[in-house]
């Protein structure tokens, strides 16, 4: 199968020259000596096939609005190649340079055309994107007057009016509302099925684990890790609060080949974990509702200030079920002296469906681990949960209902 993208040794660097006369110069291919120059990509190569979804992931300021300017020609590259086959249509800021005074129906026409759509195909769509778009009467007023909301509406709208080969999105959907969110992910999932290419930026890690089939981490202008959207944003997630005496470590677990990502300082370290039944009995497998407990055994490496213990439960696809630490629950644990061990049960009920699911600890000195991460462990346990009691339902969360249905005025309560 051919690729439908490849990125081919990109590099892109911005120049300044000491003057405006210097900055002409080079246009005209003199050898003039930029008086700085600042690199944002460095050789970055990938390939995506027909109808995958790609999300790239960094931190502000890595290069990824960057190279999806170059990926769709607004930007040309220092050096490198680029191979698209296929037509792109890409929402990269918002507005999508509409212009202020024009109407939104006005800058559809507007829009379309600099998209390379004639009068007529904007002609036979306009009517949908009005109604995709869903801004009633401001769709015949100036763009001044837009929410940055509707701005994003109207944007996508005219994005996907006709179906591409491939759709960029640069985290323009994270302005929209929720209801107009859910919209476009299911427009999006539709040409999905369609065989469109998707390549997507955002900071959701929901979004990149829900949708993509794989993800690429941009970090400091170079591609760091291509894979599993989960495993990809695991290693992320740790890059967050990376210090100068951190170490990220990912690791396959033999007994069921899911990648395990370990960062942290290791002033604190998780040694061993357990998930048991009340009684003390080691479970792989926990029924629906059933009472079981987490025991976490903790070694203080290094002597610590402050020890916030934390856990989320994640399902398959790596999002969050449920977590909490010991910050919210006024539980911090102060001076804590080198070669401690301490012994953390976590007890609940597994009001959970059935599935798969992981275990992420974290051992903090705050409420998250962006200031000091003393060990952060995802993937650190797997386990199955089977509905064998209850009554069967559908969903990741068991919530015991209590129906109540009202034929000729009389209520018939029927506990489940």
């Amino acid at each position: 199968m051919n690729n439908v993208l490849e990125i081919n040794n990109i590099s892109k660097s911005f120049k300044e020259y000491g003057s405006e006369i210097k900055r002409i110069c080079s246009w005209f291919g003199l050898n003039v000596k930029a008086a700085t120059e600042h690199q944002i990509l460095k050789g970055i190569n990938f390939s995506i096939l027909p109808g995958e979804a790609v999300g790239i992931v960094g931190h502000n300021g890595a290069g990824k609005s960057t190279l999806l300017k170059i990926i769709t020609g607004t930007l040309n590259p220092s050096s490198g190649s680029i191979k698209v086959n296929g037509r792109i249509s890409a929402i990269l800021e918002l507005g999508m340079g509409f212009h202020p005074d024009l109407t939104g129906r006005e800058n559809v026409y507007h829009t379309g055309s600099l998209m390379g759509f004639t009068k007529k195909k904007i002609d036979d769509v306009i009517d949908d994107i009005e109604i995709f778009s869903d801004i009633g009467e401001y769709f015949d007023q100036p763009v001044r007057t837009y929410s940055s909301g509707m701005q994003v509406r109207v944007a996508f709208s005219i994005a996907t009016a006709y179906r591409p080969e491939i759709l960029i999105i640069d985290e323009a959907l994270s302005v929209g509302d929720t209801y107009f969110q859910h919209k476009s992910f299911k427009k999006i999932q539709e040409f999905q099925k369609l065989g469109t290419t998707l390549l997507i930026v955002s900071h959701d890690s929901q979004a990149i684990q829900n949708i993509c089939d794989k993800a690429i981490l941009i970090n400091n202008g170079e591609v760091e890790l291509v894979g599993k959207p989960q495993v990809v944003m695991d290693y992320y997630n740790a890059l967050l609060s990376k210090n100068s005496d951190d170490n990220i470590v990912q690791e396959i677990n033999i007994d069921d080949n899911t990648v395990k990502t370990i960062s942290g300082n290791k002033k604190a370290t998780v040694n061993s974990i357990r998930l048991t039944d009340e009684h003390g009995i080691r479970l792989k497998k926990v029924s629906t509702g059933q009472k079981v407990i987490i025991i976490l055994n903790i070694v203080i490496n290094d002597n610590v200030d402050e020890l916030v213990i934390g856990y989320s439960i994640k399902d398959k696809f790596g999002k969050i079920i449920y977590g909490t630490n010991t910050y919210y629950t006024n539980q911090i644990l102060y001076h804590l002296s080198k070669g401690k061990e301490i012994e953390c049960k976590i007890a609940f009920d597994m009001n959970l469906g059935s599935g798969s699911y992981s275990l992420q600890t974290a051992l903090v000195n705050s409420k998250n681990h962006i200031d000091e991460n003393y060990e952060w462990q995802d993937m650190a346990l797997v386990f199955d949960v089977d509905n064998k009691d209850k009554t069967p339902f559908v969903g990741v969360s068991w919530l015991e209902p209590n129906i109540m249905v009202n034929q000729n005025d009389d209520i018939i309560c029927t506990k489940l």
